[in-house]
């Protein structure tokens, strides 16, 4: 299933977001089972991430394919809630089997967390403190302009979190509405100043590019608007039209995310605009005296760095609770299973509410790492952001060199993609900007047969 550089090349660059590696319809039932305390006993313990996962939101934006569920009943969050109470005993327990152990960075992400009212977030933060996850790590929280109340704000910030990130998209009613996102801009603003009357420390604002109707001077509005809270973080995103999204369900052609790395996808006109408002944010966060991170996210020079254990997304193992969110360790990924579908999610949380304590305490869901898939994420992650692959570090941790386990790396310096050195190897700006086609291009032929007969639901 390999394909070659040139193809990839000459396809379109939105091929897939590897945020991670492999990619979670490479996943499939662990049989057996293992359990979590043996699993996790071997691990490094002293940087830990924690992550904690709500799937409920609001509504179902157009473009979304993130395992939630819209507008849920109040007896199933209650449900939900207490049901994630149990989960962080039995995994607390688990952990507790190998000694000390230390989280260095947590999150809560869904979905949208302050869909949540006060009460509710309150017992997402005693899940924290229950784990060992203490207000002086930093903590990031997700957002959206309709749930950014200040109450909900005050449970968040006042239980540790020091990062807020809302999802803008766009400061245009009409391109919103037109991936089913009716926000009213005057609720985005009001919600940018809940924020920040918060005192929080990082302001993060997600806008997305290739939006219909979109143009040059509506993008260029959008990102002064957000540039005018100078927030810390921008990740720009590029619009990506998935199946079983109510886009995809309107976009008969669109591609299948998962297959989209199987095969490269042609080039057409809307790529091109994509490409061409990616450089237009760019250059303008650039001049506005913020630093590309990887091809989404920018961070302000300025901004103060998080103290405490420095987490390396690489090597250090991330607990994931809550149905949806997954873990790491350096052999093992798990997680409950992943739906996009409506009816999909719903059963799946479903289940997950009504299972036993026991079944948490076993990873039966996931990806077991071989030692050359643990080398090639080790690479994805590492060459994907802009600090790149350290060559020493990586010789350290596997006691081998990156260019003779991965020849085809060579392949990328040619065309201008990447720079290397006896220290590093680095995507150049070119390289950086075709991230979603060069990392699923390094994907490994099993990942890929894998991605490529997932069965969506």
């Amino acid at each position: 299933m390999t394909t070659s550089l040139e193809t990839t090349l000459a396809g379109t660059r939105y091929q897939s977001y590897l945020y991670a590696y492999p990619h979670k319809t490479a996943y499939r039932p662990i049989e057996p089972a293992l359990p979590l305390g043996p699993l996790w006993a071997n691990e490094r313990r002293d940087a830990l991430f924690l992550y904690v996962h709500v799937p409920f939101c609001e509504q179902r934006c157009g473009f979304c394919n993130l395992f939630t569920r819209p507008v849920p009943p109040t007896e199933l969050v209650d449900a939900y809630l207490a049901t994630l109470a149990c989960q962080v005993r039995v995994v607390r327990a688990a952990l507790d089997e190998g000694g000390p152990f230390t989280f260095s960075r947590a999150a809560i992400g869904g979905g949208t967390p302050t869909l949540l009212d006060a009460r509710q977030l309150e017992l997402v933060m005693a899940a924290f403190r229950t784990m060992g996850a203490h207000g002086d790590i930093p903590m990031s929280v997700e957002t959206s302009p309709e749930t950014a109340l200040p109450d909900r704000l005050r449970v968040v910030v006042g239980g540790g979190a020091d990062r807020i990130s809302m999802g803008v998209q766009s400061f245009v009613e009409s391109e919103c509405k037109a991936v089913n996102r009716p926000q009213q801009v005057a609720d985005v603003h009001a919600a940018i100043r809940a924020i920040r009357d918060t005192g929080v420390a990082t302001l993060n604002l997600d806008l997305m590019y290739g939006l219909p109707a979109q143009t040059e001077t509506t993008w260029r509005y959008s990102l002064d608007a957000a540039l005018a809270y100078r927030p810390e973080e921008v990740y720009l995103y590029p619009l990506y039209v998935r199946p079983l999204t109510t886009l995809g369900k309107k976009e008969t052609n669109g591609t299948s995310m998962h297959r989209a790395m199987a095969r490269p996808v042609i080039v057409n006109p809307i790529d091109r605009h994509r490409v061409a408002l990616y450089e237009q944010g760019r250059a303008l966060l650039l001049e506005s005296g913020y630093r590309q991170i990887s091809m989404r996210m920018f961070r302000k020079e300025t901004a103060s760095a998080n103290d405490g254990p420095v987490y390396c997304c690489q090597d250090d193992g991330m607990v994931g609770i809550g149905c949806g969110a997954r873990s790491y360790t350096r052999t093992v990924h798990y997680s409950s299973e992943w739906a996009v579908g409506a009816r999909g999610v719903r059963d799946i949380i479903d289940r997950w509410v009504a299972q036993d304590d026991a079944a948490f305490g076993v990873a039966d869901y996931g990806f077991v790492l071989d030692s050359h898939e643990q080398r090639r994420r080790w690479l994805i992650l590492s060459l994907l952001a802009d600090d790149g692959l350290d060559v020493a570090t990586y010789r350290a941790r596997f006691g081998r060199d990156p260019a003779d386990d991965f020849p085809e790396l060579g392949e990328l310096a040619p065309h201008g993609l990447v720079e290397q050195s006896a220290a590093t190897i680095r995507l150049t700006p070119d390289g950086l900007a075709r991230a979603d086609a060069i990392g699923p291009w390094l994907a490994s032929d099993s990942v890929r047969q894998k991605m490529a007969d997932y069965t969506l639901t």
